[in-house]
């Protein structure tokens, strides 16, 4: 682009070109689009968006002296929990209770058995699925991190007071929903 190209566009993007102008197929003035909402606030998906951010940050922020992110810890908790209600525990199984991508899930979960946190084995009746199995010193981890875990959730959802349990409840049933 050539400078007086780029003048022309800067004028044209500080709004000094003229309304009717045409510049790169849009009509003189800014392009505007039209929100459904006022306010961006008034959006709950930015905003639940927001408060999600913010708890994660928390979470990271707590975790970080364990070096263990906070998607590690979920599913190093989750194969511990998983391993207390089931024989065995696959990847798969552990990857719809948690809610993540099976791919996301599988290259966390080589992480965490390079930490030696898991152990993957061969599954009992399914020659093609890897069985899950926590490690003293992931047991050991989760133990320590728990309570920190918990600490922060307390903290950050404090601010509910008494709607906490409301808050649960509908977090439930929007979590309940069937993924597409």
């Amino acid at each position: 682009m050539d400078i007086m190209t780029a003048e022309r566009n800067h004028k044209y993007w500080m709004g000094v070109v003229p309304k009717n102008h045409v510049l790169n197929g849009i009509v003189g003035g800014f392009a505007t689009v039209k929100f459904s909402h006022q306010k961006a606030e008034h959006s709950i998906g930015l905003t639940f968006w927001q408060t999600s951010l913010l708890w994660q940050r928390q979470m990271t922020e707590a975790l970080k002296p364990f070096d263990l992110t906070h998607m590690q810890f979920v599913l190093l908790a989750s194969t511990a929990w998983l391993t207390q209600q089931h024989s065995e525990v696959t990847q798969v199984m552990l990857s719809k209770h948690a809610k993540t991508d099976i791919m996301m899930t599988s290259k966390v979960l080589r992480t965490l058995e390079q930490k030696i946190l898991i152990k993957r084995l061969s599954h009992s009746t399914d020659t093609r699925a890897k069985a899950l199995q926590i490690t003293t010193k992931g047991k050991n981890l989760v133990q320590k991190t728990l309570p920190i875990v918990e600490a922060v959730d307390r903290n950050f959802f404090a601010k509910l007071g008494k709607e906490q349990n409301l808050f649960h409840h509908h977090l439930l049933k929007l979590s309940q929903q069937e993924e597409k």
